[in-house]
């Protein structure tokens, strides 16, 4: 393994990685609900949430993202990916709906979420190594 890739890999254990993802895809779901002026109480949100927490759940055991948690490109694009699409999938078999406007700004929220994290987190690594 490279110095880059061991700093990468030594830069944020894979629970906190999930802790991370699993917190912004909440946030995700509270400023939509407030948004759209329903009630921002917890039930609520985690109804709103749960498709998307599935999908991330599932993204990050199809990826094992265990192995590079941080990886901006490696896990961060496929898990939105992932994430998005099995959201949107079990809104739908749920009743929810999926507008064309409501899958672009979940896939760019998220996007920006979740790859957002991960960049920070490589530009921190990178610096440190520097030093």
């Amino acid at each position: 393994m490279t110095e880059a890739a061991s700093a990468r890999r030594s830069a944020l254990s894979w629970p906190w990685a999930v802790g991370i993802d699993a917190v912004l895809v909440i946030v995700f779901a509270a400023i939509g609900r407030a948004s759209h002026e329903h009630s921002v109480d917890a039930l609520g949100v985690l109804e709103t949430a749960w498709p998307f927490l599935t999908g991330l759940a599932v993204g990050w055991l199809v990826l094992r993202a265990w192995k590079a948690p941080a990886a901006p490109l490696r896990t961060g694009a496929p898990l939105v990916v992932i994430t998005v699409v099995l959201g949107m999938i079990l809104r739908v078999v749920s009743g929810g709906t999926t507008a064309v406007a409501f899958i672009i700004v979940a896939t760019v929220t998220l996007f920006v979420f979740l790859l957002g994290w991960r960049g920070i987190a490589a530009l921190v690594v990178r610096a440190r190594a520097r030093r």
